[in-house]
């Protein structure tokens, strides 16, 4: 293998002479073994052996000249190893927090190995006979092995708890929501019966105002005064059966719609009758509407009402009934020129205008195309001889016929 450039080479080593003589060796005075005194900065007890007596002048001999300065290399090694051991003392606490009892080759979180007991800085206790006992065998070291062993357990069985939490409510995320669906719903049902239980017995709904509106003809107080029967009941147990016999006392009125005010009133909408024909009874004059109601009577006859020749026939017979819806029928120009309305039978209507002449209206049947075909003749007739009488003919509404009155 070719060695890289710019190394020294180290010089081979070269066989002493055979003549030569051999070098002398000194050998180093070997010192005494002595307890290391620590220091006080340390905290622990100096513990010093005394030191062995001198030996006499009889033992003395060459060497001794070389003493003084050997005891003085001892000492310093001492305070060296002194200095050494308070240091790695202080680091104690340091090294016992990353230390992990369950762990048979423990290591710092730097990822190195926790140093040995028997390595010179690992803070050990050094005995006489050489022997380095580790710190953590020592009272102190076991009472802070365990409390840091205490308080790493108390961590582990907190972060237990958490995992088995979050299991627990991973695996009953269905179950969780299905009661909330449930207990939503029951809350629903719940509100909506306790609603509906105030709304139907409780007081606070009670009816406590009654008002009338599309009152003309009928008196509304009276009306109101009928209906109080139904104060103080809730809105949602009313008795409307009875709100129509009441009602029905009052013949002008021809419909009604009730209507509930949360949460003390209600509303009572009145369409009245409306009289389209006036029948002579005597001295006097009923205004009748289409369904042979009376709705008032008059001395004088109204200028805007027919007069209805019933004849023989009853208020609300068949046969004022087709008069009445022949009226109603007419053209509103018509209508305010018509004078009677006369009819022996359902099917033979004959009505009067103001200016004599007559209208031959015939059945009931298709009264619009009668209508509109009367109201064309009209202004036919009016435009070629306004001031004659005649007679329109529209019993057949597809040909109209006029002709010269008798």
């Amino acid at each position: 293998m070719k060695r890289p450039e710019g190394f020294d080479e180290r010089p081979e080593p070269t066989a002493p002479d055979e003549g030569a003589p051999a070098p002398r060796q000194r050998r180093a005075p070997r010192l005494p073994r002595r307890p290391v005194a620590p220091t006080p900065e340390d905290g622990l007890e100096a513990r010093v052996d005394p030191a062995p007596p001198a030996a006499g002048p009889e033992a003395a001999g060459p060497e001794d000249e070389a003493a003084p300065s050997s005891r003085d290399r001892a000492s310093a090694l001492a305070g060296a190893a002194g200095r050494r051991l308070g240091a790695g003392l202080s680091s104690v606490a340091g090294r016992l927090r990353e230390y992990a009892p369950d762990e048979d080759h423990p290591s710092d979180d730097r990822g190195g190995p926790r140093p040995r007991p028997d390595d010179a800085t690992s803070g050990g206790s050094v005995h006489d006979d050489g022997r380095v006992t580790d710190v953590l065998e020592t009272p102190i070291g076991t009472k802070v092995r365990a409390a840091e062993t205490a308080r790493e357990a108390r961590i582990a069985r907190r972060r237990r708890r958490l995992l088995e939490r979050a299991e627990v409510r991973r695996f009953t995320r269905r179950s969780r929501h299905r009661r909330a669906a449930w207990i939503t719903a029951a809350g629903i049902v719940v509100v909506l019966g306790a609603s509906i239980l105030v709304a139907v017995y409780s007081p606070l709904m009670a009816l406590q105002t009654i008002e009338v509106k599309g009152t003309n003809r009928v008196d509304d107080v009276a009306l109101r005064r009928a209906l109080s029967g139904q104060i103080g009941t809730p809105l949602a147990r009313l008795d409307f059966d009875e709100v129509k016999r009441d009602i029905a006392q009052f013949p002008l009125v021809e419909s009604y719609v009730t209507e509930e005010a949360p949460p003390h009133t209600l509303v009572v909408t009145v369409t009245e009758r409306t009289p389209v024909v006036a029948v002579q009874s005597g001295r006097t004059f009923d205004l009748v509407d289409p369904a042979g109601i009376v709705v008032q009577s008059a001395k004088d006859r109204p200028a805007s009402m027919p007069l209805a020749d019933i004849g023989s026939a009853k208020l609300g017979s068949p046969v004022f009934r087709t008069m009445s819806e022949v009226v109603l029928a007419l053209p509103s120009s018509v209508r305010s020129q018509t004078k009677a309305v006369k009819a022996s039978t359902a099917d033979d209507v004959t009505l009067t205008l103001k200016d004599g002449s007559k209208v031959v209206w015939g059945s009931p049947d298709a009264s619009d195309a009668k209508a509109r075909l009367l109201a064309a003749l009209v202004r036919d007739h009016e435009t070629r001889d306004p001031g004659s009488v005649v007679e329109y003919d529209v019993s057949a509404p597809d040909n109209g016929v006029i002709r010269s009155a008798k």
